[in-house]
C-alpha cells in the first residue's frame, strides 16, 4: 500500500525581532527577492509611529512605494485596500492587529506577498495565517496568507501603551486552554491533530506564564518576550494549517463579548478573563492563571474590562454559536444558570 499522507503548510522566511531592526526591512526585501511596487498598509497613528520610517526605508532600498490609511479591520476597509492593493506587486502591513489583518488577508486574496511589520504585540496575529475580520457587528476569522517576512522592532513595541502589551500576553496565555479543547476535540470528534503544533502553542503559552514577572512597563525585555511568543503561537497555526493550537473556546468567549459589548475591551483581555473561566471547566488551574493576568496588568474581572455582569453572562451562552468548533462547551453550550456559577466562582462578576 502506498504512503498517501501530504501536509502543506506556509511559514515566514526571515524574522527579525529586537531593538532597531526595522532598519533591517530594505535589505530582507531584496534578499526575498522582491520587485516593483510596494503598498504600506497603516493608519493615521502608526503612520507617524512606523509607517514613515517604512515608507523611507523602502524609498531608498528602490522600491516605489504608495501608502493606503485605513480603520478598524473590516469588510468595508478591507475591500479599499484590495481595490488599492490591485496595482502593488507587495503589500507591508504596519500597525497594531487590525492593519496587519487587513494587509494579510488582502494580499492572500490578490496574491502577492506581505511583510508585517507590528507597532504593538496586542495579539498573535502578527505572525499567523488567520484574519479577524468584522461582518455585521461579529469578527470572523478567515484564511489569510502568512507573512513573507516579520520585521518586529522591540523599541517601536515598547512604546506602544502598556495595555496592549498585556493584551498580548493574555492572548497568548490562552494557549492553555485552547489546546486543551483542541485535544478534546481529537479524541471525541477524531479531529485532526498535530502534536509538533500542540507543543509549540504550549511552549507559548508557558514563556509568558514563566517570565510574567518581567512583562511590565517600560522595559524592552518585556516586548521581546511577548514578541518571541506570539511569533512561535503563529508558527503553531502556520503548522497545524489550523488557528486550533491558539483558538478554542476561550476565543469563542471573547468573539461572543465582543459582539455584545464592541469596543470596550482588547481582544486579548477579553481572551484572558476567557482563559481563567474555560480552564475552570477543564478542571485545570484557573486561580494561577488568574493571578498571573494580574501580576502582568491584564483584566481579570468584568468591571476591569469595562462591561457588565449580564454582557459576561451573554457571552458565556453564546460563545459556541460563534463558529462550528468543538470545545469544552460542547454542542449546546451553558445555560444562564450554569453561565452564571461559572463567572461567580472564578470572580468574574460580582457575587
Amino acid at each position: 500500500m502506498e504512503f498517501e499522507k501530504a501536509k502543506w503548510m506556509q511559514m515566514p522566511r526571515e524574522i527579525y525581532a529586537g531593538h532597531g531592526v526595522i532598519g533591517k526591512l530594505g535589505e530582507m526585501c531584496h534578499r526575498f527577492g522582491l520587485k516593483g511596487k510596494a503598498l504600506v498598509v497603516t493608519g493615521e497613528k502608526t503612520y507617524g509611529i512606523a509607517g514613515e520610517r517604512v515608507v523611507k526605508i523602502l524609498k531608498k532600498a528602490r522600491y516605489e512605494v504608495g501608502v493606503i490609511k485605513t480603520g478598524i479591520a473590516d469588510k468595508k476597509n478591507l475591500a479599499e485596500v484590495k481595490k488599492v492593493g490591485k496595482k502593488y506587486d507587495f503589500l507591508v502591513g504596519v500597525g497594531g492587529g487590525s492593519k496587519i489583518d487587513l494587509a494579510k488577508k488582502a494580499s492572500f486574496d490578490l496574491g502577492v506577498p506581505f511583510i508585517s511589520v507590528p507597532t504593538t504585540a496586542s495579539h498573535d496575529g502578527i505572525a499567523s495565517p488567520r484574519a479577524s475580520i468584522r461582518d455585521d457587528g461579529t469578527s470572523m476569522s478567515m484564511e489569510a496568507q502568512e507573512p513573507l517576512g516579520i520585521v518586529a522592532d522591540t523599541e517601536i513595541i515598547m512604546n506602544s501603551p502598556y495595555r496592549y502589551l498585556a493584551a498580548g500576553a493574555a492572548d497568548v496565555i490562552g494557549n492553555v486552554t485552547a489546546i486543551k479543547d483542541w485535544e478534546l476535540a481529537h479524541k471525541l470528534r477524531n479531529e485532526d491533530f498535530s502534536t509538533t503544533a500542540y507543543g509549540l502553542a504550549k511552549y507559548a503559552a508557558q514563556e509568558v506564564i514563566e517570565k510574567a514577572d518581567m512583562i511590565k512597563p517600560n522595559l524592552e525585555e518585556s516586548a521581546w518576550v511577548i514578541v518571541k511568543s506570539v511569533v512561535v503561537s503563529g508558527m503553531a497555526m502556520s503548522i497545524a494549517n489550523s488557528s486550533r493550537p491558539a483558538s478554542g473556546s476561550e476565543h469563542l468567549f471573547a468573539h461572543a463579548l465582543e459582539k455584545r459589548a464592541p469596543g470596550k475591551a482588547l481582544h486579548g483581555e477579553m481572551v484572558g478573563v476567557g482563559t481563567i473561566m474555560m480552564l475552570y471547566l477543564h478542571g485545570g488551574d484557573w486561580k494561577g492563571i488568574r493571578d498571573v493576568l494580574r501580576k502582568i496588568g491584564a483584566p481579570t474581572t468584568a468591571k476591569e474590562l469595562g462591561v457588565e455582569d449580564e454582557d459576561i453572562i451573554w457571552a458565556l451562552t453564546h460563545a459556541h454559536r460563534m463558529r462550528k468548533r468543538y470545545t469544552i462547551l460542547g454542542d449546546k453550550g451553558l445555560s444562564k444558570e450554569a453561565a452564571r456559577n461559572l463567572a461567580k466562582i472564578t470572580g468574574v462578576i460580582g457575587r
